[in-house]
């Protein structure tokens, strides 16, 4: 973990000194080439297909219907600076969109609206959180996806099965329905995270009272450093989904608002399960420290009364292992096997009642 922050503070060091609106890729190169999809729509007449060169979208411009251009891996800068002009992408956006380490936000443009968002899914062989940034930037006619490599997937096939199928309003509405319908399937997606959160927290809960070990205080920590980059990516999301809401912008349709409101509400749902799943975790931690406290607690008293026994025992050994031989009782024939013998059995035998009496043992 220390190792990537370092890289991070690294490949953000890229910058320094340059003038606001520089392009350069900050961030770790998931995806070896660029992968450029393009899909083409309106209520009557839909295409897809794939892009080799970034030029071949740029037909689309111009023409009424809606232009959704998906581009895979963004550290090819020249592939953002020339989509960057054509589509009159403000340059400050365009660093936003090569920068992998943004916060999610949004930002108002006369001719375009930009977001930033985390799209989170779980891996199911490490069985943790893949986070991959998200960029949207969309206008009038058109909406372009920037996301960080093709690799990993992403959520937006049930969207591109509804737009070939013709299932829905996302054929007859415009591109900030279209934007909506990407914002909505990422929020749903960190529901089927939360879940297998909620899974692994149960496992966790099941075997910390059974077997409090040391490596399930290790997993503890694994799920709360989880929960705090979860919620680093849903708060901000509050504050966005609210904007777009309130926005003015002529780019964002009266009729998307009600779409926007119930995205937002699936939002508060998240954080409220976030932090639910926080105070559980942190209390495991409470219950791991106590368990531990009491097993430790527990030996400490045997060792106790084991101590308080032999006490005696130590003080009548240390009395007769003395190098005097005027000891009356020495010479006396049952000294040895019933009175010495007999007095240890006494003591040890009236210790233990006394204890199980106290409840001690």
């Amino acid at each position: 973990m220390k190792h990537k922050k370092n890289h991070a503070m690294k490949k953000r060091s890229r910058k320094a000194g340059l003038p606001p609106g520089s392009l350069v890729y900050v961030g770790e190169q998931k995806a070896d080439a660029v992968r450029i999809t393009l899909i083409d729509y309106d209520q009557d007449k839909f295409q897809e297909r794939p892009v080799q060169q970034i030029e071949e979208c740029f037909a689309f411009r111009a023409t009424p219907t809606i232009t959704w251009i998906n581009i895979d891996g963004i550290h090819d800068v020249s592939i953002i600076e020339k989509i960057g002009k054509k589509y009159d992408v403000h340059a400050l956006i365009l660093e936003d969109i090569l920068n992998t380490m943004q916060r999610p936000k949004f930002d108002e443009f006369d001719n375009c609206l930009f977001l930033v968002l985390k799209m989170l899914m779980w891996d199911e062989a490490k069985q943790g959180i893949v986070s991959e940034q998200v960029s949207l930037v969309f206008g009038a006619n058109y909406m372009i996806s920037f996301q960080e490599s093709a690799a990993t997937g992403d959520v937006f096939n049930q969207i591109r099965d509804r737009l070939r199928q013709g299932v829905g309003r996302v054929r007859r509405l415009g591109a900030d329905f279209l934007t909506y319908c990407l914002i909505d399937a990422i929020v749903d997606n960190y529901f089927t995270v939360l879940e297998k959160i909620g899974e692994k927290i149960e496992g966790l809960e099941e075997n910390l009272v059974s077997h409090p070990t040391e490596q399930i205080l290790h997993d503890i920590h694994a799920v709360k450093r989880e929960l705090v980059s979860l919620r680093r990516s849903v708060w901000p999301l509050r504050e966005i989904i609210s904007r777009m809401e309130k926005s003015e912008s002529e780019l964002i349709a009266k009729t998307t608002d009600v779409y926007l409101r119930d995205v937002y509400d699936h939002t508060i749902q998240i954080i409220e399960t976030v932090e639910n799943f926080r105070d559980t975790v942190s209390g495991m931690l409470d219950i791991y420290l106590s368990s531990m406290s009491h097993r430790m607690n527990a030996v400490m008293k045997v060792l106790t009364v084991i101590a308080t026994i032999f006490m005696p025992l130590s003080f009548f050994a240390s009395v007769y292992g003395m190098n005097f031989d005027r000891f009356p009782e020495l010479h006396w024939t049952w000294m040895y096997p019933e009175g010495f013998w007999g007095i240890i059995i006494l003591v040890v035998a009236t210790m233990l009642f006394v204890a199980r009496r106290k409840k001690w043992i």
